[in-house]
């Protein structure tokens, strides 16, 4: 997945209008702020009346007030702080947990082509560590810039007003510790990008090698595996490290120009002092303001990496929620009535890369209630004709219609709501046997759950199990045999109760015992229903009510089982091979 680039403008402009609904607390938040800044200068010239009046004048006065004065000025700054972090945080983090939201669900409206093509890893590491990335940038500006922003503005009004000289000379270093943040800051974005590449890459590593275990055990691959991904942190770890050099080459930077500028301003303003022009308080309470700038200035350069790499972040972020889905309802979509009569696909070209084509030219029609077989051999077009049907992938050129309708003219869900579909690879989720056979209406009954199972043939190993349908089965269905995972799908699709059916090489992975088991709960499954078999093993199909032969994407040969055997063409020739090798 290529990252478009964001421009700093557009992406501050975005990450404002994430902001914006919550604007009330914001501007609360900031109200505190402006207290807390506030109270911060006022600490700062606190300073000259201490030293001067108490200090050099033996004032008892302001010896018995001012201390009151300071705690009373540290409780309200206190408290205005306390309510800054707290809002501007929330704001923060209900943020980051929409985006969130915001990404999965995006993810989720992607078509299918989209997930062929990015790796499970990227996905992964955009919804966790670049968010994560984001959650402290947003964090780190809305918390602290902001608020240390008004602080250093009244610091500054305190200094001028305390000594104008002083503070014309003290402001030349402000850009000079602002341009290291700058030139660094570009650095750290470039870096952050390439490390959030890198760290994606990681993701896709452990993923791979996990989900792939039996494989890689299979070939004895553990060690080509283990220095596939100390390669990979290796490179990563590079990425860190040069980070690293630039962070501590900004820090002690920072701390040169600060030590720099601090020297000429004691130097010139003791001379002011000696001379006469200036008291020490004044220049003291100059000093504790001009310290109190540096701080927040300084804490900018510290933070400058973390920013960057959360706004490198944001934008692999929003150029993630920039993909808009290939497939998606067209503008003024109709609701699919329930099917009754026929599906009709005329003259269907496909291609994925819009260069070759996958399926060329096909004609076919099938009835309400017919059991449709399509067998070819590997790479011919089986199962993609299948997953047009639920417009898994859309239709280059020719038309897929229901009772007369197109697909591209009805709404997604009303189409997809009547087609169940059982693959070869059965995908369950590591939850519970009952939330599997219920996935997509958990709020059917008990007794439906159980109908779907015993109609699946999975009642009886379901309830040999210690805890029955609440029994959970692990990541994929890993604690069930082949079988088992199988004819949990099958109850899934029976319980779905959908009047089309797909079932793409449902048995080619199985054994022969748990195949015959699995066949029988599919002939369960296929009662009343208009049902498109992709076979591998032709013996699947021999009761089908038409069979269709499709080789490099036409439909070669068509008709029942015994006169495709006696037109001596490409089915024989499947079938044979199958059973006289």
């Amino acid at each position: 997945m290529s990252t478009s680039l964001i421009s700093n403008k557009k992406l501050f402009s975005r990450l404002y209008l994430l902001i914006q609904p919550y604007k009330i607390k914001f501007i609360i938040a900031m109200i505190a702020a402006l207290v807390v800044a506030g109270l911060t200068g006022a600490q700062a010239y606190m300073v000259k009346p201490l030293l001067d009046k108490i200090f050099f004048e033996k004032n008892t006065f302001f010896l018995a007030v001012l201390p009151f004065a300071l705690v009373a000025l540290f409780f309200i700054k206190g408290i205005f702080y306390g309510l800054n972090f707290y809002l501007l945080e929330q704001v923060g983090q209900t943020i980051i947990r929409d985006m969130r939201v915001r990404l999965f669900d995006h993810i989720h409206q992607q078509s299918l082509s989209f997930f062929h093509k990015t790796p499970t890893g990227e996905i992964i590491s955009r919804i966790v560590s670049d968010i994560y990335l984001m959650q402290g940038a947003i964090s780190t500006v809305v918390v602290g810039l902001l608020r240390d922003f008004f602080q250093v503005i009244f610091l500054l009004t305190v200094i001028f007003a305390m000594n104008w000289k002083l503070a014309l000379l003290s402001i030349i270093f402000l850009p000079a510790a602002a341009l290291p943040i700058v030139k660094f800051g570009r650095a750290f974005r470039r870096i952050s990008t390439t490390m959030q590449e890198e760290t994606a890459e990681v993701s896709n590593i452990i993923h791979e090698s996990i989900t792939g275990a039996p494989v890689v055990k299979a070939f004895a691959m553990e060690r080509y595996e283990s220095k596939r991904f100390a390669a990979q942190v290796h490179k990563l770890f590079g990425v860190i490290m040069e980070d690293s050099r630039y962070r501590r080459i900004q820090h002690p930077l920072m701390e040169v120009i600060g030590g720099i500028g601090m020297a000429l301003i004691i130097w010139f303003g003791g001379k002011e002092v000696i001379a006469g022009n200036s008291t020490p308080g004044t220049f003291f309470s100059f000093m504790t303001a001009l310290i109190m700038i540096y701080e927040p200035i300084k804490g900018v350069s510290k933070i400058n990496s973390t920013v960057q790499q959360g706004l490198a972040a944001a934008t692999r972020v929003f150029a993630l929620l920039d993909i808009t889905p290939e497939i998606a309802d067209k503008a003024g979509a109709q609701i699919l009535p329930h099917f009754q009569q026929n599906i009709s696909l005329q003259n269907i070209t496909f291609s994925y890369d819009g260069i070759t084509p996958v399926l060329n030219g096909i004609n076919l029609s099938v009835k309400r209630g017919e059991i449709l077989a399509i067998v070819g051999p590997s790479g011919s077009g089986k199962s993609t004709l299948a997953n047009l049907i639920p417009r898994f992938f859309e239709i280059q050129n020719g038309n897929l219609l229901i009772d007369g309708m197109d697909i591209r003219d009805v709404t997604l869900k009303s189409l997809r709501d009547q087609i169940a579909i059982v693959t070869q690879q059965t995908i369950l989720f590591n939850d519970t046997i009952r939330n599997n056979i219920s996935y997509g209406d958990p709020d059917r009954s008990e007794t439906e759950i159980r109908e779907a199972a015993r109609a699946a043939y999975a009642l009886n190993f379901i309830e040999q199990l210690p805890q029955g349908f609440e029994t959970v089965i692990g990541e994929s269905g890993v604690r069930l045999s082949g079988g088992e995972r199988q004819r949990l799908s099958i109850a899934r699709a029976i319980l779905k109760n959908a009047p089309i059916l797909v079932l793409d090489e449902a048995t080619s992975a199985l054994d022969s015992e748990s195949e015959r088991e699995v066949q029988r709960a599919l002939e369960n499954l296929m009662k009343n229903r208009t049902t498109f078999v992709i076979a591998h093993r032709l013996s699947t199909i021999k009761n089908a009510d038409r069979i269709i032969v499709v080789k490099n994407g036409v439909i070669v040969e068509e008709g029942n089982h015994e006169a495709l055997l006696a037109l001596h063409g490409e089915y024989e020739s499947l079938y044979n091979i199958q059973y006289h090798d």
